[in-house]
């Protein structure tokens, strides 16, 4: 699948999840950033949700300029693209290979840290025959890398989809597509000399979907109920990833390439579909994502190779509205364009999610009080207004720069806002009425570093009892950025009365 949020969700992004998670010596999960989509935030925007949710590897499909830019001094490592439409004249001159680098890599690095650049990107798949120029890219991209000293720091390959392999069952079978042998022989040659990975897409999804009557759902979700056994190594598979791991991994083998590192460039499932694609579910999407990142991060390896660290890029950030095809192809997404999530996950490997409210499941018996996903936005905007000013609610935490202010979402902001005098006014039904703009849960919408207040507590403060709000909130002029002046002033007005 070539690479590259519809709606707005109705609660906030309720997942405290760190979305970049690697331990000392284990495997790496990191998130593809496509852009082919009209909607999308800005790349500042989007380099901020990053941060927001501790991303730390993100791979790109070109070298955009303003990318590029928004990612300096964020500590986040990019993989960087080169489309197929470029290998022509990367392949043909050393000179535009330099050029290249010394246009799209040498004006942001290190101040933007880049990793990886793919030259070329499924190439196989590719309307258009590019195979023949891919290796002499990758060696002229090389090259230009080399004159500049940056060879052993940023890592040239290209991606493949599962088509380069002719076949892929039973995983021990697994073996390229002999077509293939004039360029992959020589790349494999480059990727080993140069300490590259072998980057490779899977996808689970389309096995299940172009074949359902051999491959069951739950197999594809990771969702063991039945074994599948290769016959010929008596290994046994609980889930489609493996297999597909696995049949790259016996595939390089035969042909003597054994020690290769494998790295998954794209994995995930789609949220959305067309009625012919009935397994394209959020539901779905967001068992595959956390059980793949679960998997990833325990170094469960694969059967053939246990405990193996793999890295993986999960597909995708957003949905991307102007991909062609069915309808789950623009329909991956993590988030959506308001920068809310589509769905949550459970980045810990230790808890669940509810997926209504995409928020984490606690043990206690505490309630919230968020924003209503029926609620319109003026209704919104109108309670906010009414909580941080004569409600009384520190509305501190949801400025620029403080920890509940991303997402900047008047969704986001109002479900803080909401719980704060929930909390405060003796955590009662009423209380969270809002004019019917709050709605009352049992799960913690907590997330990163923005807690939200339970058990009569507001910033370790005793409540100091219910205090009704009127069943109309009446609206309030102050603008997102100045809600916090007029919390100071009636605070201010107060303590002078």
């Amino acid at each position: 699948m070539m690479a590259n949020g519809i709606g707005l969700f109705p609660l906030i992004p309720l997942f405290a999840i760190s979305f970049f998670v690697e331990l000392c010596t284990g495997g790496k999960v990191g998130v593809c950033y496509g852009r082919n989509a009209d909607d999308l935030p800005t790349p500042d925007k989007v380099a901020q949700l990053i941060q927001l949710h501790s991303i730390k590897y993100v791979r790109i499909y070109d070298a955009n300029i303003q990318v590029l830019k928004a990612f300096a001094n964020t500590g986040v490592e990019l993989m960087i693209g080169i489309p197929n439409s470029d290998l022509l004249a990367i392949s043909q001159y050393q000179s535009n290979a330099d050029t290249w680098l010394k246009t799209n890599i040498l004006p942001y690095y290190p101040t933007t840290i880049i990793t990886y650049i793919t030259v070329g990107a499924e190439i196989t798949e590719s309307p258009v025959n590019v195979s023949s120029l891919v290796v002499p890219a990758m060696t002229n991209v090389n090259t230009a890398l080399k004159k500049v000293g940056l060879h052993k720091r940023i890592k040239v390959s290209s991606t493949h989809s599962l088509g380069v392999l002719f076949r892929s069952f039973p995983p021990s079978a697994g073996a390229f597509d002999s077509k293939f042998a004039f360029f992959l022989k020589p790349m494999l040659e480059f990727l080993v000399e140069n300490q590259s990975p072998f980057m490779i897409d899977l996808y689970p999804y389309y096995a299940y979907r172009d074949s359902s009557e051999n491959v069951s759902l739950d197999y594809a979700l990771f969702n063991p109920t039945s074994d599948v056994i290769d016959p010929n190594t008596g290994l046994v598979y609980t889930n489609m990833f493996d297999a597909q791991m696995d049949a790259v991994f016996f595939a390089l083998t035969a042909l003597n390439f054994k020690t290769l590192k494998v790295m998954v460039t794209e994995s995930g499932w789609p949220n959305k579909g067309s009625t012919k694609e009935a397994a394209a579910t959020s539901d779905n999407a967001q068992s595959y994502d956390t059980n793949l990142i679960r998997h990833v991060i325990n170094d469960t390896g694969t059967p053939a190779k246990p405990g193996e660290e793999i890295d993986v890029y999960i597909f995708s950030l957003f949905n991307e509205n102007k991909k062609p095809g069915l309808e789950s192809e623009r329909n991956w997404g993590l988030f959506y364009p308001d920068q809310t999530s589509i769905f949550s996950l459970d980045w810990t490997g230790k808890g669940s999610v509810d997926v209504v409210t995409g928020a984490n499941i606690t043990g206690s018996n505490g309630t919230w009080c968020v924003a209503s996903g029926n609620a319109s936005e003026q209704d919104l905007k109108n309670a906010l207004d009414w909580a941080c000013g004569p409600g009384n609610v520190d509305c501190s935490a949801i400025q620029p720069s403080q920890p509940c202010f991303q997402p900047d979402s008047l969704t986001s902001h109002a479900s803080y806002a909401f719980n704060s005098y929930y909390q405060q006014n003796g955590d009662t039904d009423i209380a969270c009425s809002f004019g019917g703009a709050g709605i009352k849960t049992t799960k913690d919408p907590s997330y990163d570093k923005c807690n939200y207040a339970t058990s009569g507590k507001v910033n370790g403060t005793n409540s100091t009892g219910p205090i009704s709000i009127p069943s109309t909130v009446q609206s309030f002029t102050p603008s997102f950025t100045n809600r916090l002046s007029v919390f100071f002033f009636v605070s201010i007005a107060s303590y002078i009365l």
